[in-house]
């Protein structure tokens, strides 16, 4: 739980504005916060809302909601490879409901196996101040200006470095592939036929191009299970 504070304070920030998206759309606060609970996805949430907006059907949503978090899949493979044999299957779909791209960042720095008690720690906060947010910006947050409320949305960037920060101090492999990873993003937004894939897509083809690197210059041994 203490782990996860900062990134329940970055994700009550930036959930404000997906709030406001959610009244556009006609949401209730209520609607909107049950929906954050359940849905803890910035990119997913947004899309389904914007599509709500211009009442799309319920397999469009479903279909744009997939794509847009397919990454999840990526990062459920990786979180699956971390997870004891031992683990239950409802502990790890309790663990994968509110698997998000910073609880797996501080869950899979950690060293061993995954502990559910851990995941279910530190999603306590996130989860509430997600849901929370979303509902407060659906009741307030057409009252504020709008460049204050863009402004919040910094505050998850700003996460993002404290998370990545760390771990590229102490590991160079690690530094480099931070560093790469910024060039490759910023070259794929502007260099031709590349630009015109969505930026969903380009994350994940980025994340697996990556991902394999370091799996080839930094192959992570697998960790023997502890015997009972």
């Amino acid at each position: 739980m203490r782990d996860s504070i900062p990134i329940a304070l970055g994700y009550l920030a930036v959930s404000f504005s997906l709030g406001i998206i959610a009244a556009n759309a006609g949401l209730t606060s209520g609607q909107s916060f049950w929906t954050s609970f359940f849905c803890m996805a910035s990119a997913g949430e947004y899309i389904g809302f914007s599509l709500i907006a211009v009442e799309a059907t319920y397999a469009e949503v479903a279909l744009m909601t997939l794509i847009a978090n397919a990454r999840y899949m990526l990062m459920s493979v990786a979180w699956s490879q971390r997870t004891s044999s031992k683990t239950s299957l409802l502990h790890r779909a309790i663990m994968a409901l509110d698997l998000t791209d910073e609880l797996f960042a501080i869950a899979i720095a950690r060293k061993g196996k995954l502990n559910p008690w851990y995941s279910y720690g530190a999603a306590i906060f996130p989860v509430l101040c997600w849901a929370g947010g979303t509902a407060l910006g659906c009741i307030a947050g057409d009252v504020l200006p709008k460049n204050i409320v863009s402004a919040l949305s910094v505050a998850l960037y700003g996460m993002f470095i404290a998370i990545i920060i760390p771990p590229a101090k102490e590991d160079r492999v690690i530094l480099w592939l931070v560093v790469g990873s910024f060039a490759m993003s910023f070259a794929a937004k502007y260099l031709p036929y590349v630009c015109e894939i969505s930026n969903g897509t380009r994350i994940i083809l980025l994340t697996i191009i990556i991902s394999s690197v370091a799996a080839i210059v930094r192959p992570q041994k697998g960790e023997k299970e502890e015997e009972a």
